[in-house]
C-alpha cells in the first residue's frame, strides 16, 4: 500500500515537473485567490493555465495558487486578470458582480476584497424611488468622470498649456484610481483590467511635467487606451475619434473630442484644424 502511495506521488511531481519544464523562461509565484471547492479549483486552473507559457496550481484549503509562467510572455496580473473573468476574486483583481452570480452555490466564497455598503442613515420617510435610482445612474455612469477628465486634458493641449494639462492629467488620474471595478459591466470591465495600469502611467508622465512635448508623447498612448475604454462604454452624446496625420513624426496619432470640429490637441494654434474625424463614437 506505501509502495501505491510513493508511485502516486512520484507520478504527481513528474507531471508537475514535465509540465513547468515546457514553460521557458519560468517564474514560479505564490498568490492568494478566493474560492471553496474542487468545481472551484477546476475553473481557476482552467482560466489561468496557457499552454506552455503559464500554469497555475490553486490549493482549496490554503486559497494560495502557485503560478509558474513564461515572463517573456505574460505576467503575474494577466494570469489574474483571466481568473477574475471566470469569477474568483484576487487581492489584486475582483470579479464582475455578474460572472460571479452565476457560479454554481457551492462556489460562492466569502469576497472579503468586495467594498461593502455603508447602510443609509435613517431619515424621515420619503419616496427612495428617485434616491435608489441616483445611486444606480451614479455607478452606470462612473466612467464619465474619467471621460470628462480626459477632455479637459485634451483642451489644455490644443491650448499648448502645460501647467493647465498637469493639474488635469493629475484629476484624470484621481478619477481613474476611483473607478469601482466591480460596478462595471463585463464588457468594461475586460477592457479596464487591460488599459488600466496604462492609463495610470501616461497620466503619471503628463501630470509630473509641464514640458508640452512630453505632454503630448503620452496623450498618444493615452488616447488610444481610452478609445479602446469609451468604445465598450454607453455615451449620452456622440464621441469623436479624430487623426493628425502629422503627429508622431509623420505617423499619425489620434485623440478624442466631444464635438465635430477639429481642434488639434498636438500642434494647438500651429495647425489647429489640421486632421479629421475618423470615427463617430454612439
Amino acid at each position: 500500500m506505501n509502495s501505491l502511495r510513493y508511485l502516486l506521488t512520484a507520478l504527481i511531481i513528474l507531471s508537475f515537473g514535465v509540465s513547468n519544464a515546457q514553460i521557458k523562461n519560468s517564474k514560479t509565484e505564490t498568490v492568494k485567490i478566493y474560492g471553496n471547492c474542487e468545481m472551484c479549483e477546476s475553473t481557476i486552473e482552467k482560466a489561468g493555465n496557457l499552454k506552455k507559457v503559464a500554469s497555475v496550481d490553486w490549493n482549496k484549503d490554503t486559497k494560495i495558487a502557485t503560478l509558474t509562467y513564461d515572463a517573456t510572455k505574460t505576467n503575474q496580473d494577466e494570469i489574474l486578470k483571466r481568473i477574475a473573468l471566470a469569477g474568483y476574486d484576487s487581492d489584486k483583481f475582483l470579479a464582475p458582480n455578474d460572472v460571479y452570480a452565476k457560479l454554481p452555490e457551492c462556489c460562492h466564497y466569502e469576497r472579503v476584497n468586495k467594498p461593502v455598503s455603508k447602510a443609509a442613515p435613517k431619515t424621515e420617510t420619503h419616496d427612495h424611488s428617485n434616491h435608489t435610482a441616483t445611486i444606480e445612474k451614479q455607478e452606470t455612469n462612473q466612467l464619465n468622470t474619467v471621460f470628462e477628465s480626459y477632455f479637459a486634458l485634451k483642451d489644455a493641449l490644443v491650448k499648448t498649456d502645460g501647467n493647465t494639462a498637469s493639474a488635469k492629467a493629475k484629476n484624470l488620474s484621481i478619477a481613474i484610481s476611483a473607478v469601482k471595478m466591480e460596478t462595471l459591466t463585463t464588457d468594461e470591465h475586460i477592457i479596464w483590467m487591460k488599459v488600466m495600469k496604462d492609463l495610470l502611467f501616461d497620466t503619471e508622465h503628463i501630470s509630473d511635467t509641464k514640458d508640452i512635448g512630453h505632454q503630448r508623447d503620452h496623450f498618444m498612448s493615452l488616447s488610444k487606451n481610452m478609445y479602446e475604454l469609451i468604445k465598450v462604454s454607453k455615451s449620452e452624446t456622440p464621441v469623436y475619434y479624430q487623426h493628425c496625420p502629422m503627429a508622431n513624426d509623420g505617423k499619425g496619432a489620434n485623440w478624442l473630442s466631444k464635438e465635430n470640429a477639429i481642434k488639434n490637441p498636438y500642434y494647438g494654434s500651429q495647425m489647429l484644424t489640421c486632421g479629421s474625424t475618423v470615427e463617430t463614437i454612439k
